[in-house]
């Protein structure tokens, strides 16, 4: 049985994994009381039902106690050696005021004690500390539309195993922001910049065209090597540390030229070597 438990800070996408997981196969639960999430585990390991077999659910929290006894039942079911992941969904703090402030919505931590919007994140993110840094798969969405957050989800999950060791190979522009999630984040902003050729600049490193360019300077040969290298050491040393994702991020200027390339080069070779990996293009959209 495959049982995740999605969990996060309010309004940075739960809903959104939840029925991106719905649609690639998971039975999803929404709104389970914390008190019953080892109650729920224990039906669904029992069941003989086949679509209890990949199983997510969100968690009702509503108050701090409710934070409390959720971290409780989560320590209840590593105590007892369950076999459950947790993705972890996070985003900064004035990406979810301004959801709030558009959506009109009250944080869920919002009342007598906490008057304002941005003390109840304040809060929740203080609460929730303890299941990030537990967390087996963490997505900064601060970055991401509901289409991108759709996308990372299904290329995550999607197929039999995805729950083992999976590598998520990133390209990103440092002009919006590093990608907060990144386990591993190689700077390649050193390499010839196709941009600067008229005939590509309004292409991308999906474009034959640009991957030939980028690839063919013998400074870009050498660097990528050498992080091929780093990783084909180092992913045997990450699996036998436990971890259940490694996210490595390839950034450039706009995010959509050089760090495409050698982000879909390194997926390319994972999957080669047969390692489960997926690739995400979090800014090759952004004007």
């Amino acid at each position: 049985m495959e049982f995740l438990i999605i969990s996060g800070l309010s309004g940075a996408g739960k809903t959104v994994a939840m029925h991106s997981l719905e649609d690639i196969g998971f039975y999803c639960v929404d709104n389970l009381p914390a008190a019953l999430i080892t109650t729920f585990y224990d039906l669904c390991s029992n069941s003989s039902d086949e679509r209890m077999k990949r199983v997510a659910l969100v968690t009702n929290i509503r108050n701090q106690d409710d934070y409390r006894l959720y971290t409780d039942n989560l320590l209840k079911l590593k105590v007892e050696n369950k076999r459950f992941k947790v993705l972890f969904l996070d985003a900064s703090e004035n990406v979810l005021l301004t959801r709030y402030k558009s959506t009109r919505r009250r944080h869920p931590l919002s009342g007598k004690e906490i008057n304002s919007t941005v003390g109840a994140v304040r809060v929740e993110e203080e609460l929730l500390k303890p299941i990030k840094s537990a967390a087996d798969y963490v997505i900064d969405t601060t970055n991401l539309s509901a289409a991108q957050l759709k996308e990372r989800i299904s290329t995550l999950f999607l197929g039999d195993g995805r729950l083992g060791f999976t590598v998520t190979c990133m390209s990103f522009g440092f002009k919006y922001g590093l990608p907060m999630e990144a386990d591993l984040v190689f700077d390649v902003r050193c390499l010839p910049n196709p941009f600067y050729v008229e005939e590509l600049k309004y292409k991308t490193g999906l474009d034959s065209e640009v991957r030939e360019y980028v690839l063919k300077w013998e400074q870009t040969q050498t660097l990528y090597k050498k992080i091929e290298d780093y990783i084909d050491y180092a992913l045997s040393l990450y699996i036998k540390e436990g971890k259940s994702q490694l996210i490595m991020a390839f950034g450039c200027t706009g995010g959509k030229h050089r760090s495409v390339t050698l982000a879909g080069k390194m997926y390319e070779h994972l999957i080669e070597i047969g390692q489960p990996a997926a690739v995400h293009h979090r800014d090759i959209r952004k004007a």
